[in-house]
């Protein structure tokens, strides 16, 4: 048949319907330029999927880069902690090692204090032993010290008069005489002393007796406070309680020169008896 040959067909309604050849081609070019047209888009979005998923790969690539290279810094990171995590354990373990070192340079030092204080006292009980025997325990040993005892203690700004081993007679009663060890005698108060180098208590209590009648010996003393001291270089704990009751200081050797064992106490009781 020719191309321009005539073709009949029948309808549903009986008759004759005349289609030409060049119809049908026509519309099998339409569908083949759309046809054309899909796949010439769909190569497009394939293209650029296609490029989309190189630039994917390419930011992966540069990510798993990235990743790679922070967990390098991570680990140098760990490492680096680690290390200091060792420094500061010896660094711990040094600071130990240095108190414990201390600790024991102090309890050597403690021991070597105690020596030195045990060696003092060993030297003042000999040195004492030497003096009693001499018989210049008074001279040597107590009266260089009661000046500052007044000082410090009594509050002395000045000695008006001071005296060792004074013998007096009673103004009152002429048969009697007495001597007193030591004398300071500031503005308003008196320091007696008596000084034994065994402080027996028949020795304090004749101490006890003569204060009422230290101004039967010296009248010039009218007014003024009397402070009366009981030395001895060595004095148990019950003498100076005896002492402390009786309102007498009780001075004796300490650790490096001669001190009050119960100033505070003796001051506390004079408070409370007034």
């Amino acid at each position: 048949m020719k191309v321009n040959e005539i073709v009949y067909n029948k309808s549903k309604k009986g008759g004759f319907e005349m289609l030409t050849t060049e119809k049908r081609v026509d519309r099998l070019e339409t569908v083949m330029m759309e046809l054309a047209e899909a796949q010439m888009r769909t190569q497009v979005a394939l293209k650029t999927l296609s490029d989309e998923m190189k630039d994917f790969k390419g930011e992966m690539k540069d990510f798993k880069n990235e990743m790679k290279d922070f967990k390098d810094e991570m680990k140098d990171f760990k490492d680096e902690m680690k290390d200091f995590k060792d420094e500061m354990t010896d660094f711990k373990d040094e600071m130990t090692d240095f108190k414990d070192e201390m600790t024991d340079f102090k309890n050597e030092m403690k021991d070597f204090k105690d020596e030195v204080r045990a060696d003092r006292k060993r030297m003042n009980e000999q040195w004492g032993g030497l003096v009693n025997k001499w018989g210049t325990l008074v001279e040597d040993i107590v009266a260089p010290n009661i000046p500052r005892i007044a000082r410090e203690n009594f509050g002395f700004s000045d000695i008006g008069d001071f005296m060792l081993r004074r013998k007096v007679r009673s103004k009152k009663d002429a048969s009697k005489r007495r001597e007193f060890d030591v004398i300071a005698v500031g503005e308003t108060q008196v320091i007696i002393n008596e000084t034994k180098s065994t402080p027996r208590i028949d020795y304090i209590n004749e101490f006890i007796e003569i204060l009422p009648q230290i101004e039967d010996y010296f009248p010039e003393y009218t007014g003024k406070t009397i402070i009366p001291i009981f030395a001895s270089l060595h004095i148990g704990a019950d003498v100076v309680t005896y002492l402390t009751r009786n309102q007498i200081y009780a001075m004796a050797m300490g650790d490096e020169t001669m001190e009050l064992k119960n100033f505070q106490q003796v001051i506390e009781r004079r408070t409370t008896e007034r």
